[in-house]
């Protein structure tokens, strides 16, 4: 127990020997006397009451000089109580009382915490409250600290995340607890000790790392953005020269989810040119040091994928301006963003389309990555993407002869590799139905997919395509963390027996890649009782 604690404590008791002293003279002076009122023991409580509270029924009243002078102590003690009992109310509705009492009522709701309230904790709050609305917001601090206040319901508890799972007690699904700000998992006093307590921790980290412990998961603002923005801007099969300027933090995850995703053929040859400062060009290149084996590097090809590392201006490029199909632009420095980009329109002939990384929204402006896009529920906590990284591996598990592992047993990286596969799943449901302007996996649209999946597959070589292409991806992904080709596989050394053409794989190996097909199967069934089909 704290100090402050224990002096209340010795407080309390002090005062309440003190309130009983005082009744006990008063009953012995008054019960005696014939002229008093008070005759009993309870007759002392009720005139102390009485007193106490300056009520004053006068009802009963001390007769004796001695029950006068305790009448006179309770008098002097009555507007002290009342001020300390004002006080406490006061003290009650303005501290973490009132809300800690109001939230007892609410246990079986979902409760979601927040280590600081900011404009990130805010949109994924709003947006977390929106769909799913039997949830109860709480931020970890005061809320007369804010300037402003949310526009949903919510508590500003100034208490640990401890306190918070502590008052729950283990009624409805476990706290889900929010560090928003940068790598704050090693600085901010509310991570302490969180992975012993019986909640889910999502904390915002800048590097690739998905899992600390059982229960802190981490994710990428960036990479979300990255993620959304390829989601809602898919490549097309008419695009073959897409320019990224800025390769920050934001500019190198865009082009890795390209690596990862941006595979519709297996004839494809887009050419990725990449302008930043040199030292990120060449450190990005030194740690993906096995990328030449599936692209092109600093030179275009009609067979494969290239990426072009420019180290010099892109203001000298203005022929590969005008033939570029699209122009990303995505410094992290969001004023200079628009400062190329209005350079570009207004120095540049521009056939291609322009995407600006930008929170400020401008009609006419291609614009992605704002807030309200990036910080929803399923970016953060990616539950439809790893439910559907499940589902793969279950399917894959089914479909070889040899011993698999379920997803709880995989590591990191493998878990990777089948959340990889998932994001395919938009470019799978594109290429099926030969519609490159669906951007949403809807019911209807998935399951229309997957039957042309199922008819066409039936032909030797469309079988033999759908395989090649997933086989491309799979490539991609190995490659971009440096595995290579090994006779038989080696997790240590990271070396695959599968990292090698298409033609050279086995019959049971090829059959491997139809698991990310199959998918689409369940994944219609599961957006079908989502949405309440």
């Amino acid at each position: 127990m704290k100090r402050k604690n224990k002096i209340y404590l010795f407080m309390t008791i002090l005062l309440a020997i003190f309130y009983i002293a005082l009744l006990v003279i008063l009953y012995l002076s008054e019960h005696t006397d014939n002229n008093s009122t008070i005759r009993s023991f309870g007759d002392a409580i009720w005139y102390s009451l009485v007193t106490l509270t300056t009520v004053g029924y006068g009802d009963i009243t001390p007769s004796t000089p001695l029950g006068h002078a305790v009448g006179i102590v309770f008098l002097f003690l009555s507007a002290g109580i009342m001020m300390t009992l004002f006080g406490a109310v006061v003290s009650f509705i303005t501290s973490e009382g009132l809300p800690l009492f109001l939230l007892g009522f609410q246990r079986e709701k979902n409760w979601y915490y927040f280590a600081d309230y900011g404009i990130e904790s805010n949109t994924l709050a709003k947006n977390i409250y929106e769909e799913d609305p039997n949830t109860i917001i709480i931020f970890g601090e005061k809320r007369e600290e804010q300037m402003e206040f949310p526009d949903y319901p919510c508590f500003f508890i100034n208490v640990s995340p401890a306190r918070i799972v502590a008052h729950k007690k283990n009624i409805g699904a476990k706290c889900k607890f929010f560090l928003m700000k940068e790598n704050d998992i090693g600085v901010n006093i509310r991570a302490i000790d969180l992975h012993t307590l019986p909640i889910e921790v999502y904390a915002r980290t800048t590097n690739g790392q998905d899992h600390l412990s059982g229960n802190i998961k981490f994710f990428h603002s960036y990479d979300c953005c990255a993620r959304q923005y390829w989601h809602t801007n898919p490549l097309c099969n008419s695009e073959n020269t897409i320019i990224i300027i800025g390769f920050g933090n934001y500019g190198r995850c865009i082009l890795e989810r390209a690596i990862l995703t941006n595979i519709i053929s297996v004839d494809q040859h887009v050419a990725y040119h990449i302008f930043g400062n040199a030292e990120e060009l060449e450190e990005f290149l030194a740690m993906h040091n096995h990328l030449h084996k599936v692209f092109s590097l600093n030179k275009p090809s009609e067979t494969m994928d290239s990426l072009i590392f420019h180290k010099d201006l892109w203001e000298t490029y203005h022929m590969l301006m005008a033939q570029a199909d699209r122009i990303i632009i995505c410094p992290d420095n969001e004023p200079e963003g628009w400062n190329i980009f209005w350079r570009l329109h207004s120095y540049y002939r521009i056939q291609g389309h322009i995407h600006l990384h930008s929170n400020r929204k401008a009609p006419g402006v291609s614009y992605f990555g704002t807030n309200e896009e990036i910080y929803t529920p399923d970016h953060i906590m990616r539950t439809t993407l790893n439910k559907a990284a499940i589902t793969i591996n279950e399917i894959f598990c089914k479909s070889v002869s040899y011993p698999t592992l379920t997803w709880e047993e995989l590591d990191d990286f493998h878990r990777e590799s089948k959340i990889a596969a998932a994001d395919h799943l938009l470019m799978k449901v594109r290429i099926l139905l030969h519609d490159e302007t669906i951007t949403e996996l809807i019911p209807e649209i998935v399951e229309k997919a997957y039957k042309e999946y199922c008819e066409t597959k039936k032909s030797k070589d469309m079988e033999d395509k759908y395989r090649r292409l997933d086989h491309a991806r799979w490539l991609r992904f190995y490659t971009f963390y440096n595995w290579s080709y090994g006779s038989v596989r080696n997790d240590v050394i990271r070396q695959h027996s599968m990292l090698c053409p298409y033609h050279k794989l086995t019959k049971e190996q090829k059959k491997e890649r139809d698991a990310a097909w199959e998918l689409l199967g369940s994944i219609a069934v599961e957006l079908k009782k989502k949405q309440g089909y």
